[in-house]
């Protein structure tokens, strides 16, 4: 009986740990859920990419400058719109938040052996930018994952594409399309052409590195791609 009565009495505290565990993690992801209710009306003062970014500054000694204007979804023409949309998620007005076919692809060309590409949507870089960072791990994916349909359903898409053009990382402490569109161009986003828009449109997978000038290649993709969508 004495193994048994030190089996229960190192069970238990262990089942209390995880019962604290468990209640952290639906606390957090409460409050996840709460910040997208919130964020059907108000816009983000800052995002967790945002603050990992001062964060990183800070560590590595580094300077660090934020350039984030938040504009109506009205005041980011049209052309950079729809350059970001055919770059990034071409299927946005189609799917619920995944795009199952471009995940499908992305699976079958990585066992032909081909190059490993994303496949998220534009919500799901959304959640990321919000509420998440960039690091990759499982965990991560898995909040990112369970987030992305109460985000569809609370803001609705075009609410989700506002935000986005306006939170995304677009160069080293440029955040939005305002920003952005200052900082490359020194026009606001509401004049943004249409090769201009492609031009940021293709940093977007690598902004950090990558520079509008720079993105011929990528750029006439996109510009291609925006025409055969009837942009």
């Amino acid at each position: 009986m004495a193994w048994k009565t030190k089996r229960v009495a190192k069970v238990r505290p262990l089942r209390r740990i995880l019962r604290w565990v468990a209640l952290a993690a639906a606390g957090v992801y409460g409050a996840f859920l709460l910040g997208l209710v919130a964020l059907k009306w108000v816009n983000p003062p800052t995002t967790a990419v945002q603050v990992q970014r001062r964060i990183e500054s800070w560590i590595h000694r580094q300077p660090y400058r934020k350039r984030y204007d938040f504009v109506p979804l009205q005041r980011i023409s049209r052309n950079f719109q729809h350059a970001v949309i055919a770059a990034e998620d071409a299927r946005f007005y189609q799917h619920h938040g995944f795009d199952w076919t471009e995940i499908q692809d992305a699976i079958d060309d990585e066992m032909d052996g081909g190059r490993v590409r994303g496949a998220s949507t534009i919500t799901q870089q959304l959640v990321k930018n919000l509420f998440l960072t960039t690091s990759r791990s499982v965990v991560r994916k898995a909040v990112e994952f369970t987030l992305v349909p109460p985000a569809e359903f609370i803001l609705g898409k075009q609410r989700i594409l506002e935000l986005y053009m306006n939170v995304v990382e677009w160069g080293p402490g440029i955040y939005g399309a305002e920003a952005a569109a200052r900082q490359y161009y020194h026009e606001p986003a509401a004049r943004v052409g249409r090769e201009e828009g492609a031009r940021m449109a293709a940093i977007l997978p690598s902004p950090r590195r990558r520079r509008p000038g720079r993105m011929n290649g990528y750029t006439a993709r996109i510009l291609g791609r925006m025409e055969q969508m009837g942009w």
